[in-house]
């Protein structure tokens, strides 16, 4: 299995599990793909994108479920982030994990 992950305030999990699916968050939805990160990636893309946001959550996904509309495209310095054009089903996350933030406002992730 490979892990995949997924940052997102607690309230857009919430109304995910409402509809069943998560579109996007606004970033997300402007750039046209949900942008995920690997385990080795995921520590930076929080505190790049979401240093000082409190109520964050991570989900855990497995690539393989996603099938052909997750992409691995180059981002960040030329590396290959995992990208997925469509929605997430919410029957995909095999786990949510919390983001406490740190002294800093860098939320820590424990993958």
């Amino acid at each position: 299995m490979t892990a995949i992950y997924k940052i997102l305030t607690r309230g857009e999990w919430r109304q995910a599990q409402q509809q069943g699916q998560f579109t996007g968050s606004a970033v997300d939805l402007k750039d046209g793909f949900i942008h995920l990160s690997t385990a080795a990636q995921a520590q930076e893309t929080a505190q790049k994108h979401f240093r000082d946001q409190g109520d964050l959550v991570v989900l855990e996904l497995e690539t393989e479920a996603l099938g052909p509309a997750l992409r691995w495209e180059p981002s960040r310095g030329g590396a290959l982030f995992p990208h997925l054009y469509g929605p997430l089903a919410t029957g995909h996350v095999l786990r949510v994990l919390d983001a406490p933030l740190d002294a800093e406002g860098i939320p820590r992730l424990s993958l």
